[in-house]
């Protein structure tokens, strides 16, 4: 590495943990290093960290990777974080964790968000009273999941549940503005970090500010929530207690935190407006930016503050992608020795023909959010026979997150009033090949596999922290972000895969009153679930 290329220190903190890198500011990463977190799960609806680990995990990985000599600490610029979103995390007087962060996928304030989005009118949409779902959509562009795995969920579920964690915190924050405050030592949040909380007031991106009335609303204690600067602003300095914990020198510039959704435009190279990516990791998205503000309430998509000045960013998710091939290994193949690596379990099924044997799977393993929000949904493995083999039941999750994504993107088509043209693929599932052949033929779209997909969201993060210290451009990303390889629909598998596509966006309607009934807080099956 040579000694004059100017170096970001990137993070991206995943739900299963930061990924620390080096990155040059014209995107090349040099080095990285990605430390797992465990996730505590309470009964059927809890998923908790300790911010505490990942603070500490950023500090080993930042020590490990300069110990390599590759990059000097004096090389480093500058400092941007990106990551998971609409999760919580109670901070004290002191700036320190009050309690354990509530995760994105955390609904234990479900009854609380539900009555309380529901008002008392008796005129309601979805569950939300009509007025109250009004006033946020025209403001923020969106409204609080009435499953309660936001912020909201998390805030009243504290309040109510957690007293002595409530009162003992100054602040709620996201992951991003956690480590932000780890790094400064200054507690502020962007419009573009408290997306899901849905209080700021985005209609003019140029002044993006707080909403009080819909403060309010959420009963939130204005006291409690952080100072606004603008997404892609400076919000601070390294301190010194971060300098020596990390090795680096003090006074380095912090850019402003921001969701792993902003990220992956600059991530992906697509920096212009329709330059569409999908992102498979943990959970998936496929997202692009648009020139105007948005809602369609009816399938869970929104547009949000994007990281381009006066752009939007359309905003969908699912919240188990990813995750669902490493949950259906581990069942598999229980012995941690016989585990095998990804890139073998694509060999596993590299000769199972297109359609799994007939095998269809929902990945919906934590309930849905686009195009429906139903947390009540679970994933299931449909038309298994005495013939079904292991290996099918594993293509058939690669098909059925692809058809979920297929899903989506006829709800994101619906949205802008246009096609979808070519995607940018990235994230841990853009690294198989094969799984990009199976979303090209399933989505009837070119695939682009972005050039180390894995990476991605610290390259755009640190990408994103150059633009804002001035040291690249819009331009310059889109040229530097390189494709590895395009894969075009195969039509031997169009006639097949788009009669499969036809059943399996026909499940929800067929069994979502099902799912409502087994798995309902009031279910003597999900009671029996809470005790284990």
């Amino acid at each position: 590495m040579q000694e004059n290329f100017e170096i970001m220190l990137s993070v991206d903190l995943g739900t299963g943990g930061p990924k620390v890198a080096l990155v040059t500011t014209d995107g090349h990463v040099v080095a990285s290093e990605l430390t797992p977190i465990t996730t505590q799960r309470i009964g059927r609806s809890g998923a908790t960290q300790n911010p505490l680990d990942w603070w500490q995990a950023i500090v080993g990985s930042t020590r490990n990777l300069l110990s390599s000599g590759e990059v000097k600490p004096d090389q480093i610029v500058g400092i941007a974080t990106t990551g998971q979103w609409g999760s919580t995390v109670p901070v004290d007087v002191d700036g320190q964790p009050a309690g354990d962060c509530m995760l994105w996928m955390d609904s234990r304030g479900y009854e609380y968000s539900r009555s309380l989005m529901a008002g008392p009118t008796p005129f309601r949409i979805e569950g939300y009273g009509i007025d109250r779902v009004l006033k946020f959509i025209r403001k923020s562009s969106g409204a609080p999941a009435l499953q309660g795995n936001d912020p909201l969920g998390h805030y009243l579920f504290m309040k109510n549940e957690l007293p002595d964690i409530f009162e003992n915190t100054a602040y709620f924050l996201e992951p991003v503005d956690f480590i932000s405050l780890c790094f400064t030592g200054v507690v502020k949040a962007t419009p573009a970090s408290m997306i899901l909380s849905w209080i700021v007031d985005i209609r003019n991106l140029g002044n993006a500010k707080y909403a009080k009335d819909l403060i309010r609303i959420t009963k939130r204690d204005f006291n409690k929530v952080p100072e606004l600067v603008p997404t892609g602003s400076i919000v601070g300095t390294i301190c010194k207690k971060a300098s020596d914990e990390l090795g680096i020198k003090e006074g380095l510039p912090v850019v402003s935190g921001i969701p792993d959704l902003l990220s992956a435009p600059p991530g992906s190279g697509g920096m212009d407006d329709y330059d569409f990516h999908l992102a498979i990791s943990t959970s998936s998205w496929m997202s692009c930016h648009v020139p105007y503000k948005k809602t369609d309430p009816f399938r869970q998509i929104a547009t949000v503050p994007g990281v381009m000045p006066g752009k939007y960013l359309i905003a969908n998710n699912h919240d188990t992608a990813g995750i669902t091939l490493e949950w259906l290994r581990d069942i598999l193949f229980s012995s941690a020795q016989a585990r095998p690596k990804y890139s073998e379990i694509d060999s596993l099924i590299e000769k199972v023909p297109a359609g799994s044997g007939g095998i269809i799977f929902t990945p919906w393993l934590t309930g849905e959010r686009c195009p429906v929000d139903d947390r009540t949904l679970r994933g299931s493995f449909l038309n298994l026979s005495l013939d079904s083999t292991k290996d099918e039941m594993i293509r058939s999750l690669y098909e059925g997150v692809a058809f979920n994504a297929r899903w989506m993107q006829d709800a994101v088509e619906k949205f802008i009033k246009r096609k979808v043209g070519s995607i940018r693929f990235i994230g841990g599932g853009a690294s198989s090949k094969i799984w990009c052949q199976i979303h090209a033929d399933i989505l009837e779209r070119e695939v682009h596999q972005v050039k180390d997909p894995l990476v991605a969201n610290v390259r755009g993060v640190a990408l994103y922290g150059a633009m804002a210290l001035k040291k690249t451009d819009a331009t310059r990303i889109k040229a530097s972000v390189k494709v590895d390889e395009v894969f075009s629909p195969n039509k031997n598998n169009q006639a097949l895969y788009r009669e499969l596509y036809g059943i399996y966006k026909g499940l929800y309607k067929k069994q979502h009153k099902m799912y409502a009934t087994l798995n309902r807080s009031s279910s003597p099956i999900t009671r029996s679930k809470e005790m284990e």
